[in-house]
Order: C-alpha cells, then structure tokens, then sequence
C-alpha cells in the first residue's frame, strides 16, 4: 500500500502535466484561430510602412520649395527593376512629386511607371531600327526581351552603339520634356536625373534658390559635341517652368524635322540642348555642383579646371551601383538626424565621406585608386610606395600591371584585380587641414 503523502505529491505531479496539457491545447487553437500576420504592405509609393515593419520612419528634413518641384526619373527596361527600386527607400523618399519614364509601362513596387514613347509618330516607330526592342517589348511584354538586349559595353566616344536599350535611349529626351510638363504643367522646377544618380535634396534647393523659377534656366554640367553645348543627362540637369515650355513647344512646331535630327545623332541629351539653345535657352555652367564622376573618380582638390571643387555645393552624383545610392541616402540621413546639417559640399563629402573610408584601409590589394604619374623605376609595390614617400607632394600610389603611379590628389578608386593601392593618410590631413573650412558655401549662380 502506497502511504497518503506519497500518493498525494504524484497525484499533484500529475495534475501539474494535465494542467499545462491542457493550456498549451489552449493556446496552439487559439493561434490557428488568429489571422496569420501578413508581411509588410507597401504603401502608395510602394514602401514598407515604418508603422508595421517596427523600423524607425526615415528623416526628411526640412525641404523648402520642394513643393514646386517635379522629379523626373528616366529609365529604360532593361534596367529598371534593378536600378529604380532603391530609390523608393532613398532619394524618392521624401518627394512629393515625381513620375519615371521608360520605354515600358509597367508597375514596379506599386509605383507606375510610364512609356514615355507611347506618342512618338509611328513612321518613327515603324521605320526606325533603334524601335526595334520597343516593338517587341510592346507586343510581348517583358517576354520579349532578348539576351542580347542586356549585353552591356563600355562607354565609348560615341556612347554604348552597340547596346539595344542606349540606341533607343536618346529618343526619349524631346517627348519626355512634353510629358512633364502635362503632368505637372504649374511645377516651377523640373529636376531631371536617371536611375544611376545620387541628389541631395536640401543642397539643391538651397541651390535653385538662387535663380528665379521665373526666367528661363537650363541648369547642368557642360559637355559639347560638335557646336551643341548641353547638360549632361546622367549629370542630371535642371529646367525652371519657362525653359521647358520653350523646349517643347519647339518640338511641337518642328516634329518631324527634329526626329530626322535625333535619328542622325547619338545622344538625346545633346539634342535636348540644341532644342533649348535653338529656343533661346543657353545651359549656366554647373560643374561641380553636378558631377558626371562616381564617387571613387571624384578629386575635390584639382586644380586642373576653371573651379576648385572644395567650397562648391555637391548636389549630385552619376555612375552609382544600387548600393552606392543607399550608402549616401544613409550618411546624409545620419548628418540630418545627427546633426541637422543639410547642404553637402564637396568637403564634407571628402571628409565625411570618402577619407574616412581612405583612413580605414590605407592598404588594399585588387584595389585601384587611379594614381596617374607613371613612376618607370619602381618594379613592386614597396618600391612604388618608397617612391611616393620620397615625394613630398605624393599622397598616393598605385601599383598596377606591374607598374608604379603616383599622384598629390588622393582619390578612393575602385576595385581591380590587377592593382594594388595605398595612401599616406597624415599627408591627406595636411592637405585637408591646408584647404580648411569652408566659411560660405560656392553657388556657383553668378
């Protein structure tokens, strides 16, 4: 016979493990009676909501006049849903207007994107080679893309001739000034950029603010072909209400005259200036404040050009993988936040930027910092850097295919298998220290 007290505590044991039995039932039913969490929704700009996700809302800073503007974003199928979707958490972020423009209409993250080519005349369309990948994307979709159509060459004197998506590129210039304008015809700024760009925002305010909306202005970086001075497009450029209404009444009044011309050249950007110019709008000079360089090229201490880019605003970027966007949405966010700085000039963004990235790996094998002056006595990498020691004025050296450069500028470069690169960092903080601190940002509007 089993005595009380020990049939008392087995029987409490088992009330115990009944007891929790029965809670778990509990619960397990009632969470597959509960709707299951669905994943974050986007909302109308295609975004996760900060309110669902648990993540901080981003900082959008004070952004006067922005308002007025419209953001007009050019792409191009065979890149879009790579390129275009970063933006949405980053330099569309906090836009209130802005439209994409394609050669396809599709949606991508909820956001529309337009054909901007859904006009052109169909003698253009129909006759034309360079609509070719146009009709067969317009017929089939998405489908219908090709492999050859994503091969990819390097930029040469004439462009990329040999990539389907480029050769339609430029006839999308003319008719993109058209819908613009239609789509915002009150906005007193049109901002045009590509979806390999960076902008900050607040420093391009703070920049048109210096012209009058009301006058016409074709604000850009200055490139030429032939006897056509334009804005670089990758650059981005800028056009006040009165300039575009110019431009495409232009095009309007000569139509088809302009698309003989557009056939016959390469670039869309230079034949939007020819369109401008012949209007009677002239581009006002913007380097550095727009630059074609990425960010790995870039040299704020030349002197080599009719500016010194140290003072200068730095309003925008080009030639940016999806990454690089991001990384520059984040450090302007944390200089918001942190310190509410706003205007980015080209010293903050060596300072703050790209030497802190210098300081942290002043060695980097399959690294390229794109020294220049060819050091013939050097036959290794420690002789190129003894080289650059005995130099007062070298910051840098690259030792790449098996050859020596050296250069007094320092740049961050870019990745390459055949080099290798180094920087004397307390050399760069002299240099900094010798350029100073900006008292009065460069505008750059006179």
């Amino acid at each position: 016979m089993v005595p009380r007290r020990r049939f008392s505590r087995r029987f409490a044991a088992l009330a115990a493990i009944l007891a929790l039995l029965f809670l778990y039932h509990i619960f397990t039913l009632h969470s597959d009676l509960q709707p299951r969490r669905q994943p974050p929704a986007p909302n109308s700009a295609g975004r996760p909501d900060p309110e669902i996700t648990g993540e901080p809302a981003p900082v959008c800073p004070p952004l006067p006049g922005i308002e007025d503007v419209l953001v007009v974003m050019k792409t191009g199928v065979t890149e879009a849903k790579d390129k275009v979707p970063v933006h949405f958490q980053s330099t569309l972020r906090c836009i209130p207007h802005y439209v994409i423009y394609s050669d396809f209409e599709e949606e991508i993250d909820g956001v529309k994107i337009h054909d901007v080519l859904r006009s052109m005349d169909s003698e253009v369309t129909q006759q034309i080679p360079d609509f070719d990948i146009y009709n067969r994307i317009k017929k089939l979709g998405r489908k219908g893309l090709e492999q050859g159509d994503f091969a990819d060459e390097a930029n040469s004197a004439i462009g990329k001739p040999n990539n389907p998506g480029w050769k339609l590129d430029k006839w999308k210039f003319l008719p993109m000034a058209q819908e613009a304008l239609r789509y915002q015809p009150n906005a007193k700024w049109f901002v045009f950029m590509e979806a390999d760009t960076y902008v900050s925002w607040p420093t391009l305010l703070a920049w048109l603010s210096h012209f009058d909306h009301k006058k016409p202005w074709y604000l850009g970086t200055e490139t030429q072909i032939a006897d056509v001075i334009f804005a670089h497009g990758g650059s981005g450029f800028m056009l006040s209400n009165p300039a575009l209404q110019l431009a495409s009444n232009e095009y309007a009044a000569r139509r088809t005259e302009l698309h003989h011309y557009t056939n016959e050249h390469w670039a869309g950007d230079c034949v939007l200036g020819k369109v401008l110019a012949d209007a009677g709008v002239n581009l006002h000079f913007s380097w550095p404040i727009l630059q074609n360089s990425n960010m790995g090229e870039l040299d704020q201490f030349t002197t080599e050009l009719y500016r010194l880019p140290w003072c200068f605003l730095a309003v925008a970027f080009h030639h940016l993988n999806t990454r690089q966007i991001q990384d520059l949405w984040n450090f302007e966010q944390k200089r918001w936040r942190d310190k509410n700085k706003r205007i980015l000039l080209h010293s903050d963004v060596f300072r703050e930027y790209l030497y802190p990235e210098i300081a942290a790996h002043p060695t980097r094998p399959d690294w390229d910092n794109l020294a220049t002056e060819d050091q013939p006595f050097a036959s290794s990498y420690d002789d190129c850097r003894d080289i650059c020691e005995l130099q007062k004025e070298c910051v840098q050296f690259s030792f790449r295919d098996n050859t020596c450069f050296t250069s007094s500028n320092p740049r961050l470069g870019s990745a390459n298998p055949n080099a290798s690169s180094g920087w004397l960092t307390s050399r760069i903080r002299e240099k900094m220290d010798k350029s100073g601190i900006c008292k009065a940002p460069e505008f750059g509007a006179g």
